[in-house]
């Protein structure tokens, strides 16, 4: 890497690392759009969770200006998230799904393109992602989407959404319920018994930082907005 791209590299991180969200994003948005994708991107590998997903809704954000000039440029950063998921590409591709849901949840015209493919990688007759860990990042992306556009659940991906309710990975189960509620299609007092009393803890992120919840608080929390609504 070059010098220039070391300090680059360096000064996104530490604005990821240290900023509020809104000014983050104005502090990024000054940085050269072709350098601040690359070190977005290297960032989803970042081992620190909450770095990786700052970097994952940064990126959305920068899509979404990206595409305001030029949709052609904002698909080539879709198309290297589906290289990064590709098995051919030698590598994991971590915060990709993550932020193929967050770019899509931003454009209705990408979203048009590509949310098919998105929602493919739940699907075990499309491009099924195997790996348990991405897994996570799937049903993420997918439930970011969902709250832009819930009309877009299909039967046949809230079936999917549902089998990962019984995972034995507590982030997949609370992961799946985030998407579900984000649909809104869906009864919350129809969860099955055993999320109700479910009193595993997962970090949820809200944007910029994590909460941490317990998955049976997530499940009532559901329920009471529907008897109110």
């Amino acid at each position: 890497m070059k010098p220039y791209g070391r300090k680059t590299k360096k000064k996104v991180m530490d604005i990821l690392e240290t900023a509020p969200r809104t000014e983050a994003l104005k502090r990024l948005a000054k940085i050269p759009d072709e350098q601040l994708v690359g070190h977005l991107f290297s960032h989803f590998y970042h081992m620190n969770e909450l770095i990786k997903f700052r970097s994952v809704a940064a990126m959305g954000e920068l899509a979404l200006r990206i595409s305001g000039h030029s949709m052609e440029k904002a698909r080539i950063i879709l198309r290297r998230i589906m290289w990064n998921l590709n098995d051919e590409s030698g590598g994991i591709g971590w915060g990709s799904p993550e932020a193929m849901g967050e770019i899509l949840s931003k454009s209705p015209e990408l979203a048009n393109e590509f949310k098919s493919i998105l929602f493919s990688y739940l699907d075990h007759r499309g491009n099924h992602i195997e790996h348990e860990m991405l897994q996570r990042g799937v049903l993420w992306g997918i439930g970011t989407y969902l709250e832009a556009a819930p009309d877009d659940l299909t039967d046949t991906t809230k079936t999917q959404i549902f089998a990962h309710l019984h995972s034995e990975d507590p982030v997949k189960r609370g992961y799946a319920i985030r998407a579900l509620i984000n649909a809104k299609s869906f009864n919350c007092r129809i969860l099955p018994e055993h999320l109700l009393n479910d009193t595993s803890a997962i970090d949820i992120f809200t944007g910029w930082n994590f909460i941490n919840t317990r998955i049976s608080d997530m499940c009532h929390a559901c329920e009471r907005r529907q008897m109110s609504a």
